[in-house]
């Protein structure tokens, strides 16, 4: 079984290496789910403030990054975004400063303070509630 999953994690790290992968320097949180290329993803059309509406709930995950920032797919670069843990009510407001995540499900990547800070380092990923800040 170990050498299984060794395996599969050499095959992922050649596929992702051979279709570009991740931006240099990003570590995901481990999952299960798939990492899917940005050219392959369909994105949904942002609101009138270039993405997450106030209050829009979705999940988070969280990479290996200094300060609290995060990535998101559609917010333009400097935005700043509450981020609230639904299931502690912690929150943290970070910038954007990156894209991703492109992971099904996840709506937006925290870096690891932001995650220190909302609570959801442990676990991983957490369902948030997003608030863009002018």
């Amino acid at each position: 079984m170990r050498i299984f999953a060794l395996a599969a994690m050499a095959v992922e790290s050649l596929l992702l290496a051979g279709c570009g992968g991740l931006p240099a320097g990003r570590m995901l949180a481990t999952t299960n789910e798939p990492a899917v290329a940005p050219a392959h993803r369909s994105h949904p059309a942002p609101d009138s403030r270039g993405g997450a509406a106030a209050g829009s709930l979705g999940v988070a995950s969280y990479y290996h990054a200094a300060g609290l920032t995060a990535a998101h797919r559609t917010l333009p670069f400097g935005t700043r975004v509450r981020v609230t843990n639904v299931a502690n009510g912690r929150s943290v407001v970070v910038r954007v400063n990156d894209r991703g995540p492109f992971i099904r499900g996840r709506s937006i990547d925290l870096s690891h303070g932001a995650a220190q800070a909302v609570g959801m380092t442990e676990a991983g990923v957490a369902e948030v509630r997003m608030e863009v800040i002018k």
